[in-house]
């Protein structure tokens, strides 16, 4: 194949190179099923069938478009973990509809609120989510076309959806196909743990290139070209094998996702897929000789390096424990690296918003700095005015990236704006995020400015005081948010839950937390909760533990 062509790397032809390159290397193993690259590809290709077939698609040119308008039809990914997950998205690129992720844990209200802000024209979701979407099917007047994943709950089909396993069976239109381009949306909606979900729109190319595999490991220079993707899948042998335990609504778990498939690697799903099971994870990542397992902190990381400590599972094919999403705490990096001292643990930062941004490596008795990384080329520190980048050694300000960033927040023009400035003619993606770049030019993450407590006039960073309090073990999960005070303007409050069977006075988790944060920093209160609330890929849910704080 030739080179990426005008606009870049598509997600869709990406797959298909791959496909042609090592059709019969498994792509996707979970129980019994072992599918093939050349079965993902044929099965995504009846989906764009359908799609093309009823007028979806590409209808203005991205050249034409402000950064936070879409030309594109929308479809709304409402699955658990499965290949129907990966066909839906491919087959979606391959007909220039822009696919993006459905939060399977939202409410009605929330579900409403998601469909009609990505003004959703199309919708694949498992056959148990029927119900919730039969009781606000007519508030959404713009959906046309459902399609339904049969599974185990029983749930007829809704009136006028489609079955799955009939799509991905549709013959190719007589009126042909359309080409899909490297300026076709990539979508990813943010989790809405802090505020409302917003519809962050990437170019194909952009995403692929800084995040999903288009840029070969260690190297800083993206693929030349589809043949070059075609003869790396060839040359890895399929030797990458990824236990995929976040779900794939999380942007992390696409990007990894897809990394691994431009590699010709296999995507493998624990045999439960609808909640962390980490004994059935362990098991099937000894009996899969996975390589490499995706976490989202310790609230995904801590279970499963338990279940290692329990001993009995042959893990000496795994390479690396990938964290992303969430902090890791040191002391549950510790607990990896001595479970599994072979192994090596990698912490990689981004967002929705930029990508991935840095990354740390611990090996046993090489750790790295807590909360300190490694940035790409384009990752910088821009001052607080967002005026300028800031030089190694100049301390605070806002942790954002340069180059290949979203286009903006679909729907939303000043959001756009504000998050993706232009500093000396360069555009930028600022999030939100407050970090120091040192003198070495590593980069200290100090946390999300959106839940950063300001009390009496000092900074609090939640994320550090958490770290502070999850030293001490008796502490299973800990969210700190901050809470009004009549003395302080706002005081932090710390939402904990205890490991079971064990207990610890307020005074003992207090104290823990005076030894690694200055006393100012120190909880105003404890919170007790029998199970701290997060997202279902791991993320703290900072509203739900604010309403714990407050109540």
């Amino acid at each position: 194949m030739p080179g990426p062509g005008p606009h870049g790397f598509n997600l869709s032809t990406v797959v298909a190179t791959v496909a042609a390159a090592v059709p019969d290397q498994v792509v996707l193993a979970w129980r019994d099923r072992r599918q093939t690259y050349a079965e993902l590809d044929a099965r995504a290709s009846g989906i764009a069938h359908l799609l093309v077939e009823r007028g979806l698609g590409c209808h203005t040119e991205r050249d034409a478009l402000a950064g936070h308008e879409s030309g594109q039809d929308h479809l709304g990914i409402y699955l658990h973990n499965g290949n129907e997950y990966l066909e839906a998205m491919v087959g979606s690129y391959r007909a220039r509809v822009a696919p993006f992720n459905v939060n399977y844990r939202y409410v009605e209200e929330e579900l409403v609120y998601l469909l009609t802000d990505a003004r959703t024209k199309a919708l694949v979701y498992h056959a148990e989510f029927a119900p919730r979407l039969a009781a606000i099917r007519d508030q959404l007047p713009d959906l046309e076309l459902l399609v339904q994943v049969a599974d185990d709950s029983g749930h007829d089909l809704l009136p006028g959806a489609l079955d799955y396993e009939t799509v991905v069976a549709t013959p190719a239109p007589a009126g042909g196909m359309p080409e899909p381009d490297g300026d076709d949306l990539y979508i990813l909606y943010t989790g809405g743990t802090t505020g409302m979900p917003k519809g962050v729109l990437w170019r194909n190319d952009d995403i692929y290139v800084t995040s999903m595999g288009g840029t070969p490991f260690g190297t800083n220079e993206p693929f030349p070209s589809y043949d070059a993707i075609a003869e790396a899948a060839r040359a890895a042998g399929g030797a990458m094998r990824l236990l995929m335990i976040p779900p794939f609504m999380h942007g992390a778990a696409q990007w990894s996702t897809f990394h691994t498939i431009t590699g010709g690697g296999t995507i493998v799903l624990p045999d439960e897929v609808r909640h962390l099971d980490a004994a059935d994870a362990i098991a099937v990542a000894a009996r899969e000789r996975v390589v490499s397992i995706p976490v989202v902190g310790d609230a995904v990381a801590l279970p499963l390096i338990e279940e290692v400590e329990r001993g009995g599972h042959d893990l000496s094919g795994l390479a690396a424990f990938n964290n992303g999403g969430a902090p890791l705490t040191p002391g549950v990096r510790d607990r990896i690296l001595a479970a599994l001292p072979h192994a090596l643990v990698m912490d990689a930062a981004g967002a929705s918003e930029t990508g991935l941004q840095m990354s740390s490596l611990s090996l046993k008795g090489m750790e790295a700095g807590t909360a300190t990384f490694n940035p790409v080329p384009a990752t910088t520190v821009v001052d607080d005015l967002f005026a300028r980048v800031l030089e190694p050694g100049e301390g605070e300000g806002w942790l954002a990236q340069r180059g290949r960033v979203p286009l903006g927040y679909l729907g939303d023009a000043a959001k756009t704006a504000r998050t993706f400035p232009v500093i000396d003619g360069v555009r930028f993606s600022i999030p939100g995020d407050r970090a120091v770049i040192n003198a070495e030019g590593q980069i200290v993450l100090l946390g999300r400015d959106g839940v950063t407590i300001n009390s009496g006039g000092e900074k609090i960073f939640v994320e550090e005081v958490e770290r502070a309090l999850a030293a001490h073990p008796a502490v299973r999960d800990v969210v700190v948010v901050g809470r009004p005070s009549e003395r302080w303007g706002s005081e932090a409050v710390a939402v904990v839950q205890l490991e079971d069977g064990v207990s610890a006075t307020d005074e003992d988790l207090l104290a823990e937390a005076e030894k690694h944060v200055a006393r100012y920093k120190v909880p105003k209160a404890i919170v007790r909760v029998a199970s701290v609330q997060r997202s279902p890929s791991g993320k703290a849910d900072y509203r739900w533990a604010k309403v714990q704080a407050t109540s």
